[in-house]
């Protein structure tokens, strides 16, 4: 994901001579393509998020786009009292990149993990959250969030995520979930980079005889309401799928949603990240694997439940 969303940074650079790039102290390799062209518009802030938010947020009010990039934690962690007083405040066009989001560093430990960043973004008045799925999603929403006149954070995986779009998305729009598959039986809704877990999770439902329909919601805030009504009205059971914790992520955004709507579901499973601090040790695979959140684990749970009706 990160190195496609460099090399459309890069091409957006060339379209909009506005698109300024922040980053913090990290992947100055990774952007070389950008300051090779760019040089003047790419600011290495440092070890200094707080401050790299706040100048983006002064550059965004006065007519740039800036960029601000750094792994997950810390360009919002670090940095939220900056990102809701600067930038959501004075509704500045500020796109925040998040590298390394969910469990994506999990070999470094808890300090690199960024399980609670959704609930933080999406509280925010005037920001969007979106978290892509694959590399075509990464280009489409950096794409579309510089067209906005408000924040927008973009949560990436890592890098080395399967592809699961067979080409560019030219119809891509910010709060318009994306069907990837049709199914009868069962809904999966995914959110940023477990859509590859998501999609082999229905295959392999598929192999048990139930069909399953899988939908790309890259979009958390706003949530794609039209799509939520009509999987809802469906399908006898309708799961959401995220790497992020089941307080205030993608799946709590929909519980709400559907209190709000006073809309019943049939049957709703929630799939993310306990309560709880990943204190083991292993990479990003082990640990989906540890907290339930592997394709044959989520098969496995969707087929119990709809065996039990």
């Amino acid at each position: 994901m990160r190195n496609a969303f460099a090399d459309e940074l890069t091409r957006l650079g060339d379209e909009d001579s506005r698109v300024v790039m922040l980053s913090g102290d990290i992947g100055n390799r990774l952007f070389d393509k950008f300051k090779a062209k760019h040089e003047p518009r790419f600011f290495n802030c440092g070890v200094a998020e707080a401050n790299m938010m706040g100048v983006a947020a002064g550059m965004a009010m006065n007519g740039l786009r800036p960029v601000a990039y750094t792994i997950t934690p810390f360009i919002t962690t670090r940095c939220l009292e900056q990102i809701r007083t600067d930038v959501c405040y004075h509704e500045a066009p500020v796109t925040i990149v998040a590298v390394g989001a969910g469990l994506a560093y999990s070999g470094l430990g808890p300090t690199h993990h960024a399980c609670e960043d959704i609930s933080f973004l999406r509280s925010l008045p005037n920001m969007v959250v979106i978290c892509p799925g694959d590399a075509f999603e990464v280009r489409a929403a950096l794409r579309a969030s510089l067209k906005q006149e408000h924040p927008v954070y973009i949560r990436l995986g890592k890098k080395g995520e399967p592809v699961v779009h067979k080409g560019p998305l030219a119809d891509f729009a910010i709060g318009k979930a994306i069907t990837i598959a049709r199914g009868n039986d069962v809904c999966l809704l995914s959110t940023g980079n477990m859509l590859p877990e998501a999609v082999e999770a229905a295959h392999q439902l598929d192999q048990h005889g139930i069909s399953a329909e899988v939908v790309s919601f890259h979009t958390v805030k706003p949530l794609d309401e039209a799509c939520l009504t009509d999987v809802f009205a469906r399908f006898p059971l309708v799961a959401t799928i995220e790497e992020h914790s089941r307080i205030g992520g993608f799946g709590a955004a929909v519980a709400e949603w559907l209190v709000d709507t006073r809309v019943t579901p049939r049957r709703f499973i929630r799939f993310g990240t306990p309560d709880a601090f990943f204190k083991q040790s292993g990479e990003q695979e082990f640990a989906r694997e540890a907290l339930g959140l592997s394709a044959h684990q989520i098969a496995d749970k969707i087929t119990n439940a709809l065996r039990q009706g």
